[in-house]
């Protein structure tokens, strides 16, 4: 072996580590500033000295309530749900090598929608119950797909076939509630269905916070693991990783994630799908892109809130822009497929 080979690899690892770590910080960067620009700009315009003022506790009069009370929860909202949506997203799509294992592909949050429009519609609940229901289905939803798709072990284009088999299914259901829904509670379904922070308080952002601590926490004390599995469950049990136990946990985690942000701000479209592929277009090959995928999940979610409530003719929920975005990318998809005989199905994100 070439002497100076050993000390090359090492170099181009460290080179790809440190262009990882410079992408990483740029996102960080532009979550920031798109976190600031929300809580400068509404109806009016806030100065940044006095958004600074009024976080650090200051009475600023005129700013006070509008960044404190209105703008700071929604912002937080968006970025704790976004982040939630990608790294939930993105872990599905790593652990089945499939860009369309996205929990909103393959029914999961359609299992939340499901349950909570029956909850408004059907049994009139509202606010916790809601949010509780939604988790629940969500998580119901999940363990019937996977016991579905086992057959001596779980195969990933099994499990994405039978999840959309059952998102059309629930989807029929969400049809049919809201087809015989009265007036009275058909806008509060119909506002849930599309994914909003409107109306967001802190209180609202607890859940998801403690849920990005629990199981993003999980996820990523569980990312060497999940590297292995990425490679396939043969390589992944010859490196001593309890694939059993540790996909349990793997999918608990990311089903919780995303089953909290839809119970709080509904299924917000394509985000969770999105969130993946663009992170690892931006840093490249290497780990899956948990991190990455997190904050291009918050710059999704915080961006397009923003562009549905200022830079357009009318004001839409963050959902509507989100899937305005995602949905081009899904036939996109779908025709790279078609073009290279499938192998865009089984690329890694």
């Amino acid at each position: 072996m070439d002497a100076t080979l050993a000390p090359r690899i090492a170099a181009q690892r460290r080179a790809r580590l440190n262009e990882r770590r410079r992408v990483m910080t740029c996102l960080g960067i532009l979550l920031l500033a798109g976190a600031g620009m929300t809580l400068c700009i509404g109806q009016s315009f806030t100065p940044p000295l006095d958004v600074l003022r009024v976080l650090g506790g200051q009475d600023v009069p005129g700013a006070g309530f509008v960044v404190w009370d209105l703008r700071l929860p929604r912002t937080i909202l968006s970025v704790l749900t976004g982040m939630s949506f990608g790294l939930g997203g993105v872990v599905f799509q790593t652990m089945l090598r499939n860009p369309l294992a996205s929990p909103d592909i393959i029914g999961i949050s359609s299992g939340a929608s499901a349950a909570a429009v029956v909850a408004i519609v059907v049994l009139g609940w509202s606010g916790v119950a809601v949010s509780a229901a939604a988790v629940t289905a969500g998580l119901g939803v999940a363990l019937a797909i996977y016991l579905l798709a086992w057959r001596d072990r779980v195969s990933g284009a099994r499990l994405i076939l039978i999840g959309i088999g059952i998102s059309a299914m629930l989807d029929s259901v969400i049809s049919y509630v809201l087809s015989r829904a009265p007036a009275w509670t058909l806008q509060d379904a119909l506002r849930w269905l599309t994914g909003s922070v409107n109306g967001a308080t802190l209180e609202d952002a607890l859940p998801v916070l403690a849920s990005l601590a629990l199981f993003g926490g999980t996820l990523f004390g569980l990312r060497r693991n999940i590297e292995a599995i990425r490679l396939g469950d043969d390589t992944a049990a010859a490196l001593g990783v309890p694939l059993a136990r540790d996909k349990a946990m793997v999918v608990l985690a990311a089903v919780g994630l995303i089953a909290v942000a839809t119970a709080v701000s509904g299924p917000i479209a394509f985000v969770a799908f999105l969130s993946g592929p663009i992170a690892a277009r931006v840093v490249g090959p290497g780990p899956a892109p948990l991190l990455p995928a997190a904050l291009i999940g918050a710059l999704l979610v915080l961006l397009g809130d923003f562009a549905g409530q200022h830079l357009l003719t009318a004001r839409y929920p963050v959902g509507v822009i989100t899937g305005a975005i995602g949905a081009p990318y899904l036939v996109t998809l779908i025709i790279r497929a078609n073009g290279t005989g499938g192998s865009a199905w089984t690329s890694r994100p």
